[in-house]
């Protein structure tokens, strides 16, 4: 093959090679009834905290967390003291990432229907092709966990 000639079908671009987008971290909570903004935002920078090494900087979507959290003041508090959206998410949509979440809570399963709250929030967030990159930790009454966005060779070549 020359340098003129184009590539066979079916091979990848030539060119400078690509570098793979940045992954997008989503933050799942969970919560007892009466925490506080300070528990949960200690806890978020916690989860970051200890988020694998190449994902440290990776940019926040948001915090995720079920719907009909919304009388819980100290979700909304914490995420705006950490600069972060937040998005209550329909208990079908928690439901449709059971199946990958790490960690069950009895409890939790027969309140909200999913074995956690913060993990499947996360990887809801995250969507389709998310990954579970720090399972469900908690203190003070708040669970947190992480999931970090998947990406397809498609969008990476696009």
């Amino acid at each position: 093959m020359t340098a003129d000639a184009p590539p066979p079908p079916g091979a990848p671009p030539s060119g400078p090679a690509r570098a793979l987008p940045p992954a997008l971290l989503a933050v799942g909570i969970g919560c007892r009834s009466g925490v506080t903004a300070n528990a949960v935002a200690r806890l978020v920078e916690d989860a970051l905290a200890r988020v694998p090494g190449p994902l440290l900087t990776s940019p926040l979507l948001g915090l995720f967390t079920v719907a009909g959290k919304e009388q819980e003041p100290a979700l909304s508090e914490a995420a705006a003291r950490l600069g972060l959206a937040l998005v209550y998410l329909p208990r079908d949509t928690l439901k449709a990432f059971a199946a990958a979440t790490e960690t069950r809570s009895e409890r939790v399963v027969a309140l909200f229907g999913v074995p956690s709250v913060a993990e499947a929030a996360a990887l809801a967030g995250a969507g389709a092709g998310g990954t579970l990159v720090l399972p469900r930790i908690s203190a003070e009454g708040v669970t947190c966990a992480v999931a970090a966005t998947g990406f397809s060779l498609g969008t990476i070549l696009s």
